[in-house]
């Protein structure tokens, strides 16, 4: 919120940042009536649960995921720009990533946390998975306007970890969602399948990183 005040004055932050473990839902589940039953489990499985103002589903959090969060300025009315907004954020994901060898792009992927049109996933073997979410968070203030574009892309963090960690919540809630840990992917994973034969990178991390930290200064430029 801080972030979006200052986009209002017209300041722009660009913030690359990693997380301790955790799930992160909508602020919709608060619908729920087992909502801090399931909240009290996760966090004594070393889970805590965040509620957000943005959409969407869960999503876990934790190292190994590097999230990407954008704050600016933006005209136009919300609904006509959160279409370009989202591309925007894929497009900055995707150029890194084709930095590293890997190929993504936005599209939905049935079966994974928190899916929409505006996730980024791998095709591999005609298959494709999820690689990152997307979401973003309006504000309005004396006429002016800010969006918050936001990014979670799985660096080296272990796909199938996630989705349990999500699974379990869910179960707990009685929701009926389920995910599929194989419609995730993780930069690791696709580095691997782009470069068989390779050992591993150094740091992928911050071979991501470095790739977006480049791009986010050549706009700002």
């Amino acid at each position: 919120m801080q972030w979006l005040d200052a986009a209002l004055e017209g300041q722009a932050t660009a913030a690359l940042w990693t997380g301790a473990p955790a799930l992160v839902a909508p602020l919709s589940y608060r619908r729920h009536a087992q909502l801090q039953a399931a909240c009290d489990a996760s966090k004594a499985r070393g889970w805590p649960v965040r509620l957000r103002r943005s959409g969407g589903g869960v999503v876990s959090q934790g190292p190994g995921i590097l999230n990407i969060t954008l704050a600016y300025p933006c005209a136009g009315a919300a609904g006509d720009m959160a279409e370009p907004v989202y591309a925007h954020l894929c497009e900055l994901l995707g150029r890194a990533l084709a930095g590293l060898g890997i190929e993504a792009q936005a599209r939905p992927v049935q079966g994974s946390f928190c899916d929409g049109r505006f996730n980024l996933a791998v095709n591999h073997q005609s298959v494709y998975r999820k690689i990152a979410g997307t979401a973003q968070y309006w504000r309005r203030a004396s006429g002016r306007q800010a969006v918050l574009a936001h990014a979670l892309l799985i660096v080296d963090a272990d796909p199938a970890h996630l989705s349990a960690q999500a699974n379990q919540f869910e179960d707990a809630l009685a929701s009926g969602r389920h995910y599929d840990a194989h419609a995730l992917t993780s930069v690791a994973q696709c580095w691997q399948q782009a470069h068989p034969g390779s050992r591993d990178a150094t740091d992928l991390m911050a071979a991501v990183r470095q790739e977006l930290t480049h791009l986010l200064q050549a706009q700002a430029a």
